[in-house]
C-alpha cells in the first residue's frame, strides 16, 4: 500500500509512524526494479549507494530528525543530468563510462533532502526524440503494455506477437522516468523538457508531468539540449506529489543565471471551491491535424466538467501556433549544433583511436560518438548558422518565437487564467508502427501540442485523464501564467480529482524474461 500512496498524506506519514522503514521501502522498489527489468526503464541502478542512503534516512528517523516530506523517498533520475559517483551517460556512446565529479543542483537538492536516489533513467539518445527509442541501451517499454487494462482490449495475431511486437512506447525523450513511476519502481523521477519530453511520456505512461516556468527550477548540472528552452521536469502519480518536489526543487541558484532571483516558497495545494472568477481558455489551434476523435472527445468533456462547476470557458486564438513546430526545429537544431561542440574527445567522454591528426581524431570521434540523430540535428543547425542563413532562418525563427509568446500574453491579459489542451495527438502507438517513421517525422508530430509553452517559457502539466478504447492512457495539459504554479497545480489537482484516472493493474510481471535485455547495460545492475 506504501508504494502506491500520496507522498505528504501517506508515505511520509507512514515512515514516520514506524509503520515502514526507508530500508524496507528501498529494498521493495529495488525488487520491483529487477522483476520490471524487461521494461528497460534504468540505465543504472546505483543499488548499494540507495541502500546506504535508506539506512542513513532510518537513522534520521529513529532520531526523530527526518529531514522533511522526502526524507527516505526512493527516486530516479533521468540519465542526462549529473551525479557524483553514478555513471551519466546521456545514453550515448559519447558519455558511455562518464563518472561526473559533481551534482546536479536538482539531484542535491534532493539528496540534501534525504531522497534515495536509486538509479539512471532511460531516454533517447541526449534527449533528441519522441519516444525513448534511439538511445544506445534499447527502447523503453511502456508499463501499460503489461497491463490488464491494455490486454484485454488489444487483440494480437498470435499469442507469440501479444508480447514481443505488441509492447507500445512510453513516448519521449523522458520514457524511463515515466516507465519508471508508472510501473511504482520509484514514487518521483526527474525528466528534462525542451519540447514536451516530459509531458509526452506522462500522457502515454498514465502519469502527471510538470514542466515549470523557465526559470523556476535551476538548469545546473543538466546536460544541455537547447538552453532557452531545457526545463528539469518533475513525474510523479500525483498532482499533489508534483506540488511536494516542486517546493523542494524550485528557487534560485547562483549556479544558473537564469533562475529567479527572489526566493521561491513551498506550497500546499488547496481544495478548489470557488470557480466563480476561474476562466479557462480552450485554443482553437489546438484542434490540430491527426488529432484523434477519442483525444478530441475528452478535450471537450473536460471543458463542460469546468464549465458545470461555474467556471467560465471561453474558445481563444493563439493564431501563430502553426508556425510553432517548425520555428521550434530551428532554434532547437541551432542551439544543439552549439551545444554538441563540446564533445570534441578531448576533455571528457568518448575519443577515437584515430591520431592521423587533431581533425580526424575530433571528426572520428564525433562519428563514433553520436548517432545519425544527433548527428542529424548537429548538420541542420550548422546550416541554419551559416552566415548567408543567420538572417534568414535563425533570426526570423526569434522573431516568430516572440510572436508566439505574445500570443499567450495577448490571452491571458484578456483574463484567461489556465489554458486547457491535449497533450499529444493520440495514446501511445506500437513500438513496431512507431519506428516506421523516421526520428524528425516523430519529432514534429509529437511536439506539436507541447513545444509552444517551451517557446513562450510558460509551465504546463498533463494530468492522466481516461483510458483509450485500446485499454491505454490519455492525458490532458493545462498552460498557466508564468510563475504561477500554485493556481496551475491547484486547477489540475481538482481535474484530477473529477476524473479519477483509473491506477495501472501490472500483471504477472515476474513471468516475463529477464534476457530479453541481457546485451544491454541497462539490465544489469552496477
Amino acid at each position: 500500500a506504501a508504494l502506491k500512496g500520496r507522498l505528504r498524506s501517506q508515505v511520509s506519514a507512514a515512515l514516520k509512524e514506524g509503520r515502514i522503514t526507508p530500508t524496507e521501502l528501498c529494498q521493495r522498489c529495488l525488487a520491483l526494479i529487477k522483476s520490471t527489468k524487461f521494461l528497460n526503464a534504468y540505465i543504472t541502478v546505483a543499488e548499494e549507494t540507495a541502500l546506504k542512503q535508506a539506512e542513513e534516512s532510518e537513522q534520521r528517523y529513529k532520531r526523530g530528525q527526518p529531514l522533511g516530506i522526502l526524507d527516505g523517498i526512493p527516486i530516479a533520475v533521468k540519465d542526462n543530468f549529473n551525479t557524483a559517483g553514478i555513471e551519466t551517460t546521456c545514453a550515448s556512446n559519447m558519455l558511455k563510462g562518464y563518472i561526473s565529479p559533481y551534482n546536479a543542483t536538482v539531484v542535491q537538492k534532493l539528496l540534501d533532502q534525504g531522497a534515495v536516489l536509486l538509479g539512471k533513467t532511460n531516454l533517447d539518445e541526449f534527449a533528441m526524440g519522441s519516444g525513448s527509442t534511439d538511445g544506445i541501451f534499447g527502447p523503453v517499454r511502456n508499463p501499460w503494455s503489461y497491463s490488464k487494462q491494455y490486454k484485454e482490449k488489444s487483440v494480437p495475431k498470435s499469442h507469440s506477437e501479444d508480447e514481443e511486437s505488441n509492447w507500445v512506447i512510453t513516448g519521449g525523450s523522458s520514457g524511463g522516468s515515466a516507465a519508471a513511476v508508472s510501473s511504482f519502481t520509484c514514487f518521483a523521477a526527474l525528466g528534462s523538457d525542451t519540447g514536451g519530453s516530459t509531458r509526452n511520456p506522462a500522457a502515454h505512461c498514465g502519469v502527471v508531468g510538470l514542466k515549470p516556468t523557465y526559470g523556476l527550477i535551476s538548469r545546473h548540472g543538466l546536460i544541455p539540449l537547447v538552453n532557452s528552452m531545457d526545463v528539469p521536469g518533475i513525474l510523479t502519480r500525483c498532482v499533489d506529489d508534483a506540488a511536494v518536489l516542486l517546493g523542494s526543487l524550485a528557487g534560485h541558484d547562483p549556479k544558473d543565471s537564469t533562475t529567479i532571483q527572489d526566493d521561491f516558497k513551498p506550497f500546499e495545494l488547496p481544495n478548489l471551491t470557488d470557480f466563480s472568477k476561474l476562466s479557462i481558455g480552450i485554443p482553437k489551434e489546438y484542434h490540430a491535424p491527426g488529432l484523434s476523435s477519442e483525444i478530441l472527445a475528452l478535450w471537450s468533456k473536460a471543458a463542460d466538467l469546468f464549465k458545470n462547476a461555474g467556471a467560465k470557458v471561453v474558445e481563444v486564438s493563439l493564431p501563430h501556433t502553426r508556425y510553432s513546430i517548425v520555428c521550434y526545429h530551428v532554434l532547437c537544431t541551432a542551439e544543439v549544433a552549439s551545444n554538441m561542440a563540446r564533445f570534441d574527445g578531448l576533455e571528457y567522454g568518448h575519443r577515437s583511436d584515430k591520431k592521423e591528426s587533431t581533425e580526424s581524431m575530433y571528426a572520428a570521434t564525433r562519428r563514433e560518438g553520436f548517432n545519425d540523430v544527433v548527428r542529424g540535428r548537429i548538420l541542420s543547425g550548422n546550416y541554419f548558422l551559416l552566415k548567408q542563413n543567420y538572417a534568414k532562418y535563425f533570426v526570423k525563427a526569434q522573431k516568430v518565437r516572440r510572436l508566439i509568446a505574445n500570443d499567450f500574453v495577448k490571452v491571458f491579459r484578456s483574463g484567461v487564467d489556465i489554458l486547457l489542451t491535449p497533450t499529444t495527438l493520440s495514446d501511445a502507438a506500437p513500438y513496431t508502427e512507431f519506428i516506421q517513421e523516421d526520428n524528425r517525422t516523430r519529432s514534429a508530430q509529437d511536439d506539436i501540442l507541447t513545444q509552444a509553452a517551451n517557446m513562450a517559457g510558460l509551465p504546463a502539466i498533463n494530468v492522466p485523464t481516461a483510458l483509450s478504447e485500446r485499454g491505454l492512457p490519455v492525458g490532458l495539459q493545462f498552460i498557466g501564467r508564468s510563475f504561477q504554479e500554485k493556481q496551475l497545480l491547484t486547477v489540475a489537482k481538482w481535474f484530477e480529482k473529477q476524473v479519477q484516472f483509473p491506477m495501472i493493474q501490472l500483471e504477472e510481471v515476474k513471468r516475463h524474461d529477464n534476457g530479453v535485455f541481457q546485451h544491454q547495460k541497462s539490465a544489469s545492475f552496477s
